[in-house]
């Protein structure tokens, strides 16, 4: 009977031949297992794509239930445009912080920052060079305190939580020791202006405009980006962003200066919304904007971020907010409302990893 021959006999799996592909007659070495897909990339996709939907469903029902609770007032123009106006302010913040959390970090200064920002652009030198000093100086004061936030952490390494918390109490107490625990009141025109209802375009508040630009431009960088997929890649594995040739502390260290850069932009939007600067400016606006991303789907270990998701996030608990407010219900109920929305939407995003490892 015929042998088959030694290349038909020695087809198997590597631990039936003991001496290997190196073997005397071998022609070439075995090829690698493949890689076992499972199609989680289509299926994970597609999750994402149902946990947009949940989240406009959400806000859909939000909506309704306002509607029918305090029907006049909730489906006011002037309320409507007033849930957008104050969504901007910390939707704004959120972006960065989205950025921030996909690339495994996390930013406790937000509010602290905005605060920071807020009452040196406001104080009596800064106004005397009216609409462009206030702005220039709340966007370089919080790019400022961005930076050194990246230094610490990129080339300082401290850890995220550490360094960040640090700055919330110094930017905290550098805000007091500027306004001196008072008020400072905005007197320049063409701020407060942007405020006003006569300079709205089509009806939309400048400020919903500004915020609708930093989203668009946040999403544009992250999805279409080389820095937004440094920014995924470093979150999802720093070590391996290293080896693949990313310089991952320069890019942390972009990454804080972001924050900082929306953190400004969100401190003048919030002058132009009260027309003051006061060291409580930003109030725990940390904890909400860590909220709006994780609910939106930003996965809060780094490797995947999504900015529509943390919008839709920020116009949740806005409205929520709003319609607690109408119907005059205690902020403690609302402050529980908030965690179990929170709670349930880290158990779905288990859910949604577990599904896609398997």
């Amino acid at each position: 009977m015929t042998q088959p021959a030694p290349s038909a006999r020695h087809n198997g799996p590597d631990k039936e031949d003991p001496t290997g592909p190196g073997r005397a007659g071998a022609t070439a070495p075995a090829a690698p297992p493949p890689v076992k897909t499972g199609g989680a990339g289509p299926a994970l996709g597609l999750r994402l794509d149902v946990r947009v939907l949940s989240l406009l469903g959400v806000l859909a029902a939000l909506v309704l239930v306002g509607g029918i609770t305090e029907p006049d007032a909730f489906l006011d123009t002037g309320n409507l445009q007033l849930i957008l106006t104050q969504a901007s302010v910390i939707g704004v913040v959120t972006v960065g912080m989205t950025f921030v959390i996909t690339s495994g970090g996390i930013d406790l200064s937000v509010g602290a920052m905005v605060a920071l920002a807020s009452v040196w652009a406001t104080t009596l030198a800064t106004q005397e060079y009216g609409f462009a000093g206030i702005a220039f100086t709340a966007v370089i004061v919080g790019v400022a305190a961005g930076l050194v936030n990246g230094v610490l952490i990129a080339y300082g390494g401290m850890v995220p939580f550490i360094a960040t918390l640090a700055m919330l109490a110094s930017a905290r107490g550098l805000a007091l020791m500027i306004t001196d625990g008072k008020t400072q009141i905005v007197t320049v025109d063409s701020v407060l202006s942007l405020g006003l209802p006569d300079s709205y375009i089509l009806g939309v508040p400048p400020l919903v405009l500004m915020f609708a630009a930093v989203t668009v431009i946040g999403w544009l960088i992250l999805n279409r980006t080389t820095f937004g997929r440094r920014t995924v890649a470093v979150g999802g594995n720093a070590e391996a962003a290293r080896l693949a040739g990313i310089d991952v502390r320069r890019q942390r260290l972009y990454l804080y200066v972001l924050s900082g850069l929306c953190c400004g932009i969100a401190a003048f939007m919030l002058i132009v919304l009260s027309g003051s600067g006061q060291n409580t400016n930003g109030n725990l606006y940390e904890l909400d904007a860590i909220a709006a991303a994780i609910i939106g789907g930003t996965l809060l270990s780094g490797g995947r971020g999504t900015i529509v998701g943390s919008v839709l996030g920020v116009l949740i608990f806005t409205t929520i907010t709003n319609i607690f407010a109408l119907n005059n219900l205690q902020s403690d109920v609302q402050q529980i409302a908030k965690g179990a929305i929170i709670v349930a939407a880290v158990l779905v995003q288990r859910r949604t990893l577990r599904g896609a490892d398997t």
